[in-house]
């Protein structure tokens, strides 16, 4: 009889022995101090000397877009950072930016652990869940700062995920005032919260500025970018969306989520055969969306990141279809307060019910022509999307200005 034991289970055994591993090193590295102390004839051995400043942590590449614009603007100040990642081929690793220290540590456990033990002043990362599940605070971390990766809601995350955090940078003051409720329910410490604007749709604006204007013919061209999952369009109206958009005369791009084409191989393959690329439909797998964004009039989508970006940085209306949200495993449902993002995609576009599938095209139409969404989206840039442009550099400004109060503190206590 073979021994099982469930992810759950397996996650906690995985902290319990983390936990009495880090004690033993810890322990030991004390003994060293002593050891270190009483050789050098009582003079006290200066640990800050191997901390170091500044260390930020990436998942993996798909995030690298969110660190590029502060890595590129630390590192035009000569200020040194490791940045840390989970990604064999993230970008960083051969970015040939002079200041970055750019290193592959593992993925998983293996990144955790190492992640652990580090030591630094700062330490900035997208990931929410430490000291909550296998990421732990290190206690040679002076202080942590937590960058959301775009514009959406502290409450998205699942519970306790920034509460051991001790700053986030934020940009929109709905996710300020859910930050401060959710302290004050919890009886937490109030974190700084800095609001320091979207560094990555900044970028994403500077490219559209800086790109030529796009010719189409005259011709609508229509983005179909879903998610993935169950409730994700494929997953719920298949290849009939399709059929519908291939009535019109716009031209359709089709770009899937990339974890489709791996968790959803049998549904993509199949659709792909029935709906293979042609004059008027094309299936998009580019590493970098910009170009199809650039090209598309309209975005269709259900509850993708990209909805957001292509509406205020190309400023362009969306459809979005219809989905449940159970709030009950995530920071929102602590709060009486609506979630943000519903109350902002009314606004900036369509929503696609189960029942409407056949009024694609009409909605279509509206959204193009009807002004209430070019207002709607700028009410919600205003919303969301503070100090444009200026996001890479307020970062930096703010995490290179904690590193050196942190540094002064450690010198006076010496």
């Amino acid at each position: 009889m073979r021994l099982y034991i469930d992810p759950g289970t397996g996650s906690m055994l995985f902290a319990i022995l983390l936990g009495m591993f880090s004690a033993l090193i810890w322990l030991m590295k004390g003994w060293i101090v002593k050891l270190r102390f009483f050789f050098s004839g009582g003079k006290k051995a200066d640990a800050a000397e191997e901390k170091l400043p500044l260390v930020i942590y990436s998942e993996g590449k798909r995030y690298w877009n969110v660190f590029e614009p502060v890595c590129r603007e630390l590192n035009a100040r000569g200020f040194d950072t490791v940045y840390m990642t989970s990604s064999e081929d993230d970008p960083a690793l051969s970015c040939g930016m002079e200041h970055l220290d750019a290193r592959f540590i593992g993925a998983g456990n293996k990144a955790f652990a190492r992640l652990n033990f580090v030591s630094a002043n700062v330490l900035l990362s997208t990931t929410p869940g430490l000291e909550v599940y296998q990421w732990k605070r290190s206690k040679a971390v002076d202080f942590y700062v937590h960058m959301l990766h775009g514009p959406v809601e502290v409450t998205g995350y699942r519970m306790f995920a920034l509460d051991y955090y001790d700053a986030v940078m934020l940009s929109g003051q709905y996710q300020y005032e859910d930050e401060r409720k959710l302290e004050e329910l919890r009886n937490l410490p109030a974190k700084e919260l800095v609001m320091a604007g979207i560094p990555f749709m900044d970028e994403l604006k500077h490219r559209l500025e800086n790109s030529p204007a796009v010719d189409n013919h005259g011709q609508r061209v229509v983005l179909l970018a879903p998610s993935w999952g169950a409730s994700a369009i494929f997953s719920r109206f298949g290849g009939r969306i399709l059929d519908v958009l291939l009535k019109t005369d716009y031209h359709i791009i089709v770009r899937p989520h990339p974890q489709s084409f791996t968790s959803e191989k049998e549904l993509m393959d199949k659709l792909m055969q029935q709906y293979p690329d042609s004059e008027r439909l094309e299936w998009n797998r580019d590493a970098d969306n910009f170009d199809v964004l650039r090209r598309s009039d309209i975005l269709v989508s259900d509850f993708s990141g990209v909805l957001f970006d292509f509406s205020l940085v190309f400023d362009k209306p969306v459809i979005y279809a219809d989905t449940e949200f159970d709030n009950s495993p995530y920071d929102a449902c602590w709060l009486d307060t609506p979630f943000w993002t519903f109350t902002a995609l009314p606004r900036i576009g369509e929503q696609l019910g189960k029942d409407d599938l056949e009024k694609l095209p009409e909605m279509i139409e509206e959204c193009l022509t009807e002004p209430r969404y070019a207002e709607g989206r700028r009410q919600v840039r205003e919303e969301t999307w503070c100090y444009p442009g200026e996001g890479a550099k307020r970062v930096a400004d703010y995490l290179i200005a904690k590193c050196e109060e942190l540094r002064k503190e450690e010198g006076s206590e010496q």
